[in-house]
């Protein structure tokens, strides 16, 4: 997973323009939505809606955007009928990436997102092409301002119910199994631990090395109007940049 949290951290110190974040409000209110309409508007007994809730607030989501996004679940506000899967594919250098997709319309979006591939020097794929590459993991990042020493961290993690700690240069990334992060999540901030940024993703587990910048920026190019798209909910990618490439991308 080295790399991983590099590579959010490029993307975390552009600014977030207005427009982007109206999209990361409309993309999260989409996973509130889902989330009640599967598990029901109780927090408490729907694990993937309180993430969801709990994401939004870490955004700064306005409350009535919330109850709004809950009372679309429940019927109580009509809404699109939204249905969720995946697409997975490769970008350039062959680094393999998955799109977790919420759409009103498969027509729509399909052509969509092959268009942006084949425009990118990448191409969608079947399904079952790359996910088998990656597995479904919780990751809970701590900025190392935040956190005691590693030892101490790494006990603590793995008293909470953590598998694994990992070194991502400024912050570390607490890894979990994704059916109890939530707990872990929680236990860590019982024991007082400022969390940075918590979600459930999915890890690589074998990476692409990137060793040039034109490649990188390419993928990078990619990835960001995949983001982009009002049916994209999350993008995954085995994607590693080299130290190198790194300090020439920051």
């Amino acid at each position: 997973m080295a790399g991983h949290s590099k590579w959010a951290n490029i993307k975390h110190k552009k600014a977030r323009s207005d427009e982007k974040r109206g999209k990361e409000f409309t993309k999260v209110a989409r996973e509130i939505t889902i989330a009640v309409k599967s598990g029901g508007a109780d927090p408490e007994s729907n694990a993937k809606l309180k993430l969801a809730i709990q994401k939004a607030k870490s955004i700064n989501m306005p409350n009535d955007n919330i109850t709004r996004a809950i009372k679309k679940g429940t019927g109580e506000i009509q809404s699109e009928t939204l249905e969720e899967f995946c697409y997975e594919g490769y970008g350039p250098g062959g680094v393999a990436i998955m799109l977790d997709i919420a759409t009103d319309n498969r027509n729509r979006t399909a052509p969509d997102i092959r268009h942006l591939f084949s425009k990118h020097n990448g191409n969608l794929g079947e399904s079952g092409c790359v996910s088998w590459m990656f597995k479904r993991a919780g990751v809970i990042s701590i900025n190392k301002a935040d956190a005691p020493d590693e030892e101490e961290l790494f006990l603590l993690a793995l008293d909470s119910g953590a598998e694994d700690v990992q070194d991502e240069g400024d912050s570390y990334d607490i890894i979990t199994a994704a059916d109890n992060f939530l707990e872990v999540k929680e236990a860590l901030e019982k024991a007082g631990l400022a969390i940075a940024e918590a979600d459930l993703d999915m890890l690589p587990e074998n990476q692409v090395e990137i060793n040039d910048v034109d490649t990188a920026l390419k993928v990078i190019k990619l990835i960001e109007l995949l983001e982009d798209h009002d049916d994209v909910q999350n993008v995954y990618t085995n994607m590693s940049l080299t130290e190198d490439v790194l300090q020439k991308l920051n």
